[in-house]
Protein backbone atom coordinates (compact mmCIF):
# COMPACT_ATOMS: atom_id res chain seq x y z
CA UNK A 1 0.00 0.00 0.00
CA UNK A 2 1.25 3.45 -0.91
CA UNK A 3 0.47 6.78 0.73
CA UNK A 4 1.73 10.36 0.77
CA UNK A 5 3.50 11.81 3.80
CA UNK A 6 5.82 14.57 4.90
CA UNK A 7 9.38 14.16 6.13
CA UNK A 8 9.40 15.56 9.67
CA UNK A 9 12.78 14.22 10.75
CA UNK A 10 15.94 13.59 8.75
CA UNK A 11 19.25 12.19 9.94
CA UNK A 12 21.25 10.81 7.04
CA UNK A 13 19.24 7.95 5.54
CA UNK A 14 17.11 7.62 8.67
CA UNK A 15 13.81 9.44 8.23
CA UNK A 16 10.68 10.11 10.19
CA UNK A 17 7.55 10.78 8.13
CA UNK A 18 4.12 12.05 9.16
CA UNK A 19 1.08 10.54 7.47
CA UNK A 20 -2.36 12.09 6.92
CA UNK A 21 -3.48 10.96 10.39
CA UNK A 22 -0.59 12.80 12.02
CA UNK A 23 1.27 9.61 12.94
CA UNK A 24 5.07 9.76 12.88
CA UNK A 25 6.66 6.68 11.33
CA UNK A 26 10.25 5.56 10.83
CA UNK A 27 11.24 5.17 7.18
CA UNK A 28 14.17 4.89 4.82
CA UNK A 29 14.59 6.01 1.21
CA UNK A 30 14.58 3.18 -1.29
CA UNK A 31 17.74 3.36 -3.35
CA UNK A 32 20.53 5.92 -3.37
CA UNK A 33 18.98 8.40 -5.77
CA UNK A 34 16.61 10.09 -3.32
CA UNK A 35 18.10 13.12 -1.55
CA UNK A 36 15.49 13.94 1.08
CA UNK A 37 15.36 16.66 3.72
CA UNK A 38 12.99 17.77 6.42
CA UNK A 39 9.83 19.27 4.95
CA UNK A 40 9.81 17.16 1.78
CA UNK A 41 6.50 15.72 0.61
CA UNK A 42 7.01 12.08 -0.32
CA UNK A 43 5.29 8.88 -1.41
CA UNK A 44 5.79 5.91 0.89
CA UNK A 45 5.27 2.16 0.56
CA UNK A 46 5.18 -0.56 3.19
CA UNK A 47 7.48 -3.49 2.38
CA UNK A 48 5.89 -6.54 3.99
CA UNK A 49 8.83 -8.78 3.14
CA UNK A 50 11.28 -6.64 5.11
CA UNK A 51 8.66 -5.27 7.54
CA UNK A 52 9.89 -1.77 6.82
CA UNK A 53 8.53 1.51 5.48
CA UNK A 54 10.30 2.95 2.43
CA UNK A 55 10.10 6.32 0.74
CA UNK A 56 9.87 5.56 -2.97
CA UNK A 57 9.33 9.01 -4.47
CA UNK A 58 9.95 12.67 -3.63
CA UNK A 59 7.11 14.97 -4.70
CA UNK A 60 7.93 18.35 -6.29
CA UNK A 61 9.17 20.98 -3.86
CA UNK A 62 7.43 24.34 -3.69
CA UNK A 63 10.41 26.03 -2.05
CA UNK A 64 13.78 24.90 -0.74
CA UNK A 65 16.76 26.34 1.11
CA UNK A 66 20.00 25.12 -0.50
CA UNK A 67 23.68 25.27 0.36
CA UNK A 68 26.97 24.57 -1.42
CA UNK A 69 29.30 21.89 -0.10
CA UNK A 70 33.10 22.09 -0.19
CA UNK A 71 33.14 20.79 -3.77
CA UNK A 72 30.73 23.50 -4.91
CA UNK A 73 27.85 21.06 -5.35
CA UNK A 74 24.35 22.10 -4.37
CA UNK A 75 22.65 20.34 -1.46
CA UNK A 76 19.13 20.87 -0.06
CA UNK A 77 18.82 21.90 3.58
CA UNK A 78 15.05 22.04 4.23
CA UNK A 79 12.09 22.02 1.85
CA UNK A 80 8.61 23.49 1.48
CA UNK A 81 9.13 26.33 3.92
CA UNK A 82 8.10 29.98 3.94
CA UNK A 83 10.68 31.69 6.14
CA UNK A 84 14.23 31.42 7.44
CA UNK A 85 14.91 32.62 10.97
CA UNK A 86 18.61 33.15 11.60
CA UNK A 87 19.28 32.76 15.32
CA UNK A 88 22.17 34.47 17.06
CA UNK A 89 23.05 35.33 20.63
CA UNK A 90 25.47 37.52 22.58
CA UNK A 91 27.28 34.29 23.46
CA UNK A 92 28.72 32.55 21.54
CA UNK A 93 29.84 35.69 19.72
CA UNK A 94 28.01 36.03 16.38
CA UNK A 95 29.81 35.24 13.16
CA UNK A 96 28.18 38.01 11.15
CA UNK A 97 29.53 36.67 7.88
CA UNK A 98 27.79 33.31 8.38
CA UNK A 99 24.60 35.14 9.33
CA UNK A 100 24.85 37.20 6.13
CA UNK A 101 25.24 34.07 4.03
CA UNK A 102 22.11 32.51 5.49
CA UNK A 103 20.18 35.70 4.75
CA UNK A 104 21.53 35.76 1.19
CA UNK A 105 20.54 32.12 0.67
CA UNK A 106 17.03 32.86 1.92
CA UNK A 107 16.61 35.94 -0.26
CA UNK A 108 17.99 34.13 -3.31
CA UNK A 109 15.51 31.28 -2.75
CA UNK A 110 12.58 33.70 -2.53
CA UNK A 111 12.04 33.05 1.17
CA UNK A 112 11.22 35.58 3.87
CA UNK A 113 14.11 36.06 6.30
CA UNK A 114 14.42 37.51 9.78
CA UNK A 115 16.95 37.62 12.62
CA UNK A 116 16.18 36.21 16.07
CA UNK A 117 18.38 37.26 18.98
CA UNK A 118 18.21 34.65 21.73
CA UNK A 119 19.66 35.01 25.27
CA UNK A 120 18.65 38.67 25.38
CA UNK A 121 19.02 38.52 29.18
CA UNK A 122 22.78 38.73 28.56
CA UNK A 123 22.36 42.21 27.05
CA UNK A 124 22.23 43.52 23.50
CA UNK A 125 24.66 46.44 23.68
CA UNK A 126 27.36 44.63 21.69
CA UNK A 127 24.87 43.71 18.95
CA UNK A 128 22.86 46.90 18.48
CA UNK A 129 25.00 48.38 15.72
CA UNK A 130 24.80 45.30 13.47
CA UNK A 131 21.12 44.73 14.25
CA UNK A 132 20.41 48.29 13.11
CA UNK A 133 22.24 47.51 9.85
CA UNK A 134 19.99 44.51 9.27
CA UNK A 135 16.93 46.61 9.97
CA UNK A 136 17.97 49.18 7.37
CA UNK A 137 18.58 46.38 4.87
CA UNK A 138 14.98 45.24 5.32
CA UNK A 139 15.45 42.30 7.67
CA UNK A 140 13.21 42.39 10.77
CA UNK A 141 14.74 41.23 14.03
CA UNK A 142 13.30 40.19 17.37
CA UNK A 143 15.02 39.74 20.73
CA UNK A 144 13.95 36.96 23.06
CA UNK A 145 15.11 34.57 25.74
CA UNK A 146 14.41 30.85 25.77
CA UNK A 147 15.53 30.84 29.42
CA UNK A 148 13.26 33.57 30.78
CA UNK A 149 10.50 33.53 28.15
CA UNK A 150 10.95 37.22 27.30
CA UNK A 151 9.90 38.16 23.76
CA UNK A 152 8.80 34.66 22.73
CA UNK A 153 5.24 35.78 22.03
CA UNK A 154 6.46 37.81 19.03
CA UNK A 155 8.23 34.95 17.27
CA UNK A 156 5.29 32.93 15.83
CA UNK A 157 4.26 35.95 13.73
CA UNK A 158 7.52 35.58 11.78
CA UNK A 159 6.39 32.26 10.32
CA UNK A 160 2.62 32.28 10.80
CA UNK A 161 2.12 31.94 7.04
CA UNK A 162 3.43 28.39 7.10
CA UNK A 163 6.66 26.74 8.13
CA UNK A 164 9.87 28.37 9.27
CA UNK A 165 13.32 26.99 9.94
CA UNK A 166 15.69 28.01 12.71
CA UNK A 167 19.29 28.17 11.47
CA UNK A 168 22.52 29.51 12.89
CA UNK A 169 25.68 28.74 14.78
CA UNK A 170 25.99 25.97 17.32
CA UNK A 171 25.23 27.01 20.88
CA UNK A 172 22.82 29.88 20.19
CA UNK A 173 19.87 27.97 21.68
CA UNK A 174 17.75 26.91 18.71
CA UNK A 175 16.58 23.70 20.38
CA UNK A 176 15.77 25.62 23.57
CA UNK A 177 13.59 27.96 21.52
CA UNK A 178 11.81 24.99 19.95
CA UNK A 179 11.19 23.58 23.41
CA UNK A 180 9.52 26.84 24.40
CA UNK A 181 7.51 27.36 21.21
CA UNK A 182 6.45 23.73 20.81
CA UNK A 183 6.28 22.38 24.37
CA UNK A 184 4.79 19.07 23.23
CA UNK A 185 7.96 18.33 21.30
CA UNK A 186 10.94 17.16 23.27
CA UNK A 187 13.63 18.87 21.19
CA UNK A 188 16.33 16.98 23.06
CA UNK A 189 15.03 13.52 22.23
CA UNK A 190 16.87 11.36 19.74
CA UNK A 191 19.66 12.73 17.63
CA UNK A 192 21.74 14.57 20.20
CA UNK A 193 25.44 14.48 20.79
CA UNK A 194 28.11 16.56 22.46
CA UNK A 195 30.47 18.77 20.52
CA UNK A 196 34.18 19.19 21.17
CA UNK A 197 33.45 21.68 23.94
CA UNK A 198 31.02 19.38 25.74
CA UNK A 199 27.82 21.18 24.76
CA UNK A 200 24.68 19.41 23.56
CA UNK A 201 23.96 19.99 19.88
CA UNK A 202 21.20 18.87 17.55
CA UNK A 203 22.48 16.67 14.70
CA UNK A 204 19.21 16.11 12.86
CA UNK A 205 16.53 18.35 11.38
CA UNK A 206 13.06 17.94 12.88
CA UNK A 207 9.71 19.55 12.14
CA UNK A 208 7.24 20.48 14.89
CA UNK A 209 3.65 21.73 14.77
CA UNK A 210 2.89 24.86 16.78
CA UNK A 211 -0.26 25.17 18.81
CA UNK A 212 -1.24 28.51 17.28
CA UNK A 213 -0.67 27.36 13.70
CA UNK A 214 2.39 27.02 11.56
CA UNK A 215 5.32 24.65 11.75
CA UNK A 216 8.86 25.07 12.99
CA UNK A 217 11.94 23.18 11.82
CA UNK A 218 14.97 22.89 14.08
CA UNK A 219 18.21 22.46 12.13
CA UNK A 220 21.71 21.48 13.26
CA UNK A 221 24.07 24.25 14.31
CA UNK A 222 26.92 25.11 11.96
CA UNK A 223 30.39 26.61 12.01
CA UNK A 224 30.16 27.83 8.42
CA UNK A 225 27.63 28.04 5.60
CA UNK A 226 27.79 28.71 1.86
CA UNK A 227 24.71 29.53 -0.25
CA UNK A 228 24.00 27.49 -3.39
CA UNK A 229 25.87 28.98 -6.35
CA UNK A 230 23.02 28.62 -8.86
CA UNK A 231 20.62 30.68 -6.76
CA UNK A 232 22.89 33.66 -6.15
CA UNK A 233 22.06 36.65 -8.34
CA UNK A 234 25.40 37.65 -9.88
CA UNK A 235 24.53 41.35 -9.53
CA UNK A 236 24.18 41.48 -5.74
CA UNK A 237 24.62 37.90 -4.36
CA UNK A 238 21.45 38.37 -2.29
CA UNK A 239 22.47 41.59 -0.50
CA UNK A 240 19.40 43.86 -0.93
CA UNK A 241 21.28 47.09 -0.23
CA UNK A 242 23.90 46.16 -2.83
CA UNK A 243 21.14 45.42 -5.34
CA UNK A 244 19.57 48.84 -4.76
CA UNK A 245 22.89 50.61 -5.37
CA UNK A 246 23.95 48.44 -8.32
CA UNK A 247 21.45 50.19 -10.62
CA UNK A 248 23.65 53.30 -10.40
CA UNK A 249 26.94 51.61 -11.34
CA UNK A 250 28.63 52.66 -14.58
CA UNK A 251 28.72 49.10 -15.90
CA UNK A 252 25.68 46.82 -15.96
CA UNK A 253 27.82 43.77 -15.15
CA UNK A 254 29.75 45.48 -12.34
CA UNK A 255 30.95 43.02 -9.71
CA UNK A 256 31.43 45.85 -7.17
CA UNK A 257 34.97 44.73 -6.46
CA UNK A 258 37.30 47.07 -8.36
CA UNK A 259 35.47 48.51 -11.38
CA UNK A 260 35.48 52.30 -11.86
CA UNK A 261 32.25 54.16 -11.37
CA UNK A 262 30.91 51.58 -8.90
CA UNK A 263 28.08 53.03 -6.83
CA UNK A 264 28.41 50.23 -4.25
CA UNK A 265 32.08 50.94 -3.54
CA UNK A 266 31.40 54.67 -3.44
CA UNK A 267 28.60 54.14 -0.91
CA UNK A 268 30.85 51.98 1.29
CA UNK A 269 33.62 54.58 1.20
CA UNK A 270 31.13 57.32 2.09
CA UNK A 271 29.76 55.20 5.00
CA UNK A 272 26.35 55.13 3.32
CA UNK A 273 26.70 51.34 3.10
CA UNK A 274 27.86 49.31 6.07
CA UNK A 275 31.58 48.66 5.67
CA UNK A 276 31.19 45.26 7.32
CA UNK A 277 28.31 44.26 5.06
CA UNK A 278 30.33 45.36 2.04
CA UNK A 279 33.28 43.28 3.26
CA UNK A 280 30.84 40.38 3.72
CA UNK A 281 29.72 40.84 0.12
CA UNK A 282 33.34 40.81 -1.06
CA UNK A 283 34.05 37.63 0.91
CA UNK A 284 31.01 35.90 -0.57
CA UNK A 285 32.05 37.03 -4.06
CA UNK A 286 35.47 35.40 -3.53
CA UNK A 287 33.90 32.29 -1.99
CA UNK A 288 31.59 32.00 -4.98
CA UNK A 289 34.60 32.08 -7.31
CA UNK A 290 36.46 29.49 -5.20
CA UNK A 291 33.49 27.10 -5.11
CA UNK A 292 32.92 27.53 -8.84
CA UNK A 293 36.57 26.58 -9.42
CA UNK A 294 36.20 23.60 -7.06
CA UNK A 295 33.51 22.17 -9.33
CA UNK A 296 36.00 21.74 -12.16
CA UNK A 297 35.55 22.62 -15.86
CA UNK A 298 32.83 20.06 -16.53
CA UNK A 299 30.65 21.22 -13.65
CA UNK A 300 31.19 24.91 -14.48
CA UNK A 301 29.97 24.40 -18.03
Amino acid sequence: MQFEAQVVGAFGRHLQVRNARGERLAARPRGRGLQLVCGDRVRCEWDAQHAELFVIEALPRQTCLYRSNAQGRTEPVVANLHSVLVVLAPLPAPDWFVIDRYLCAASSAGLAAAVVVNKCELGLASLECELAVYGRAGYPWRACSARTGEGLEALPALFAAGSGVLVGQSGVGKSALVGRLAPEADALTGELTRDDEGRHTTTASRLYELGGGGELIDSPGVRDFAPALEQLDARDLGFPEVGALAAHCRFADCSHMQEPGCAVRDAAQAAELSARRYESYRRLRRLRADLTAARGPRRRN
